[in-house]
């Protein structure tokens, strides 16, 4: 083999402008606009180009990388795959699918506020991801690997499936950011695997919760009434005030004001990431004190569960299935919703208020500077009395 010709001097290195520079050899020096600087191996086998990076230049120097691309050219003279000169060396600025997963789902951790979207993440990778491109290098990740990994269950578990691509897209992004390369990531939907996928909505129809009846509310309060255990109460205190289960079993005594009846959710504890104000009706109230008296010196939680957290959605939802078997904690949301539009005469804008949903409507949402406060206390006061199975419901009317 002829001896190589070095093109590239250690100042053109940190000087030459925006572009892709050739070293020799197979060895490139990217220079993005933002002035990133990162080497790639580009080579050619069975017909196909394809690039490796070998890293940052600030964490890979020039002779570095000419080392690491000599050994590439070797393996390569030799038919075989030059990756495997970079796995077989572990190398602290070169990481692996799995080791970029790992860290920029401890990136996000902060950001996420329910401790079951990480283990989510951290799930569907392991059971999926990683046993097919774990150990590759992201560079290394083709969209033959990405449809291998999907197409078993793009059908049969479309939701799973859905939410694995944009995991695996994340974290190919992350790689190319912290490794300054623009390579196209192969599992992005648009443009990409929508040529080669049905779209999720076509393969199955959305799955709502399970929900009980609003005719059926009733009945499953009076049940619930009889049970004087913690996860009874959590439940019945749930469906009252209409909130997400996380939000009703995370609630501390610091978020209540007795005095006023209102319960406040802070911004970090709601889906929004928006404070929320719940009124509180009669038997909510009546709940609260009844919780006083188990109150624990040592934990602030309104529902303790046995070992100190909060009680445990299991436990709520046993207790639910108890009484109404077949439904979900969440799905009352929705029966309370299918309730205020049958039921009563409240504007949808005052309902959305209650359920905390984000108003779509972006022009709407600039103008609404209010929580209607006001009026979702009339709402939860009147569906406390309907819960609680009296006859003489006030039917609201609307103002607006």
């Amino acid at each position: 083999m002829a001896k190589r010709t070095e093109l590239l001097t250690a100042r053109q290195v940190d000087t030459l402008p925006a572009g892709f520079h050739s070293d020799g050899g197979n060895l490139y020096l990217r220079v993005k606009d933002t002035g990133a600087r990162s080497w790639v191996f580009r080579y050619k086998q069975a017909g196909k180009v394809s690039e490796l990076g070998l890293g940052a230049k600030h964490s890979r120097s020039l002779a570095e990388a000419r080392e690491v691309a000599g050994k590439m050219r070797t393996v390569l003279t030799d038919g075989g795959n030059p990756a495997d000169v970079l796995r077989a060396k572990p190398d602290a600025s070169v990481m692996t699918f799995k080791d970029c997963a790992l860290a920029l789902i401890e990136a996000k951790r902060p950001a996420w506020s329910n401790a079951k979207h990480v283990q989510q993440w951290e799930n569907t990778l392991e059971q999926y991801a990683y046993p097919a491109i774990g150990d590759k290098l992201p560079a290394d990740v083709s969209l033959a690997d990405v449809k291998a990994i999907l197409l078993p269950i793009w059908a049969t578990k479309t939701e799973t499936a859905t939410r694995l691509r944009q995991r695996i897209e994340a974290v190919l992004d992350y790689a190319a950011v912290h490794d300054d390369s623009d390579r196209r990531n192969p599992a992005r939907w648009k443009g990409v695997l929508d040529k080669l996928l049905p779209a999720a909505n076509k393969v199955r129809a959305r799955v709502h919760h399970p929900a009980a009846s609003y005719s059926d509310v009733p009945r499953i309060m009076a049940e619930l009434r009889d049970k004087s255990f913690l996860s009874a109460y959590n439940l019945r205190f749930t469906i009252l005030t209409a909130v997400r289960s996380g939000e009703s079993r995370g609630a501390t005594w610091g978020e209540i004001d007795l005095d006023a009846k209102v319960w406040t959710i802070p911004a970090s504890r709601m889906k929004a990431k928006k404070e929320h104000r719940v009124p509180l009706g009669d038997e909510a109230v009546e709940i609260l004190k009844t919780m006083q008296q188990w109150r624990q010196d040592s934990n602030d939680r309104i529902f303790p569960g046995e070992r100190g957290g909060l009680v445990s959605d299991v436990a709520v939802s046993k207790t639910l299935h108890t009484v109404a078997d077949g439904v979900t904690v969440h799905g009352f949301r929705s029966s309370f919703r299918d309730w205020g539009a049958e039921q009563t005469s409240i504007p949808r804008a005052v309902m959305e208020a209650a359920l905390a949903h984000s108003n779509q409507d972006r022009v709407e949402a600039a103008y609404m500077r209010s929580d209607l406060f006001e009026r979702r206390r009339e709402l939860m006061d009147t569906w406390g009395r309907y819960c609680a199975g009296a006859d003489n419901v006030v039917r609201m009317v609307s103002t607006a």
